[in-house]
This record gives structure tokens, sequence and C-alpha cells, in this order.
């Protein structure tokens, strides 16, 4: 056994582990159950000597690359996605994410009791660009106001999502992708299910208004956290962000550590 035989099966493991984390609790792990119940029915009817189906078991694993291609490519679309997350992404400082937060929990509190609906999208590490490009763009800072003039009924962007990119709003009026899970609950309407299919595919937050019950939610890896009143969304989505902050990544290390070496060195050309 050598090293690089070790290090050849600890990167099987893992890739192996993520595939697993990223399909637990979704219908690709009942999909995988089916095709594993199917592999053990192969091998025991060889056993067995049952040839007719034995014969018909291996016609359908010769196509295995392809039926798992058709089977699971919402799954692999979205491994691909967060394989490919963008490294570099230029989040918000803190005192603009905190600014955002506040201005969100405002107005998605205040539209819920005026029972407006509203979506609104923060992007985070997964890029939304293809859905940007769906709506109108803006470029403008956050503010509640704004938001709240976005999403009364007669705004000609009204029906579409409010979509928030490095702390400032990109666009609005932006369509977003319907979730395909034939588990919804049926109460949940078109929103609903738009807030979901986003999050199903991108670590995307999401921040729902349902004019039907009044309420705001908060929807994260197609998870919904239902009504939400204004401090526990500003709390929530505190959280959230806060979390994603902590995993310091290796561009923005070596970008402030070259600020500060620059900082020294501009320092010492000044002494001498």
């Amino acid at each position: 056994m050598r090293f690089i035989d070790l290090l050849d099966v600890g990167i099987v493991a893992f890739i192996v582990y993520r595939i697993l984390l990223l399909i637990k609790g979704t219908r690709a792990m009942q999909m995988l159950t089916g095709l594993g119940i199917l592999g053990i029915g192969f091998f025991l009817s060889s056993t067995l000597e049952l040839f007719t189906t034995h014969w018909l078991l291996s016609y359908f694993f010769d196509y295995l690359i392809l039926i798992v291609i058709v089977l699971f490519q919402d799954d692999l679309r979205r491994a691909l996605t967060h394989v490919g997350k963008n490294p570099f992404f230029a989040s918000a400082s803190a005192e603009e994410e905190q600014e955002m937060v506040d201005e969100i929990a405002r107005v998605s509190s205040r539209l819920a009791k005026e029972r407006i609906g509203a979506l609104i999208v923060i992007e985070r590490e997964t890029g939304l660009k293809n859905f940007i490009d769906t709506g109108s763009k803006l470029d403008s800072k956050v503010r509640s106001e704004l938001l709240y003039s976005i999403f009364t009924p007669t705004s000609p962007l009204h029906d579409g999502a409010a979509i928030i990119m490095g702390g400032r709003i990109a666009a609005a009026g932006c369509f977003l992708p319907l979730s395909k899970d034939p588990n919804i609950d049926k109460k949940y309407g078109t929103r609903h299910r738009a807030a979901l299919g986003l999050t199903e595919d991108t670590d995307a937050i999401v921040v729902l208004v349902s004019e039907e019950a009044g309420e705001a939610h908060l929807v994260k890896n197609g998870k919904i956290t239902t009504n939400l009143n204004e401090q526990e969304m500003r709390d929530s989505l505190a959280a959230l962000l806060d979390l994603s902050r902590n995993q310091i990544r290796f561009p923005q290390r070596l970008k402030a550590w070259s600020k500060q070496n620059r900082r020294t060195s501009d320092k010492f050309d000044g002494e001498m």
C-alpha cells in the first residue's frame, strides 16, 4: 500500500461523501435506493439462475449511464453548480450587509401586513446572472421604500423577483425556475414554487411574502421557514450571512494581506 493509493482512496471517499450529502433528503436518494434494489436483484437472479429476469436486468444495466443522466439530470446540474461556485465572489461589507438586512426585514413586515406578495432574492456564492438578465436592471442601494414600490400591485415589476447582488438591487421583475418537487404542499402557489425552485438549485436566500396568508417566509436550500415577524426575519438573515462570512476565502485573505503589506511599505518609505 503506497501513499498515493491512500490518497486515491481518500479522494474517492470524499467525493462519495459529498454526493451523499448533496442528495440526502431528496428524490435522488429514493431513486438511488431503487437502483440499488435492482442491482441486488441482478446478482440474485444470476446466483439463483433466473435466466429471464437476469436477461431483462442485464439489458437495463447496459444503458445504466444514460439512465443515470436522465433520472438525475437536475441533481447533476445542481452538483456541477456547487462545484463551480465562484470563489472570488465580492460580497458587501459587514456594515452594508447589516443595513441590507434591516431594510429587507422592514419591508417584508410592511408587505406582509398589507398582504402584498413579494420575492426578494439574496445572491451568495452561486451566480444568478442568468436570472438577473430576465428582469429589468436597477443597480441601486437596498432601500425598503424602493422594494415596497417594486412590489406594489400597480408596479410593472411586481410579478417577478428582485435580486440583490453584492449588497445592491441588481434587477427586478426577474423570472425564477419553479420547483419540480411533486411533494410540495398543494396550498403553495407559483410564488412559493419559484422560491423553492431557485433555492433547490443555488445557495441563494429568498425572502417570500405571501399575499394570501399575509406572512413573511424565509426560504433556503428548498426549505421554508414560515411566518416570521420583522425581528425574526432580521435575526435569521443576519445569522445566515454571518455564517457564510465565517468561511474566509483564500482570495480575500490574499487581498487583505496585500493591502496590509502595501500600507506597511508606504509607511516605511515615508520614514526613510
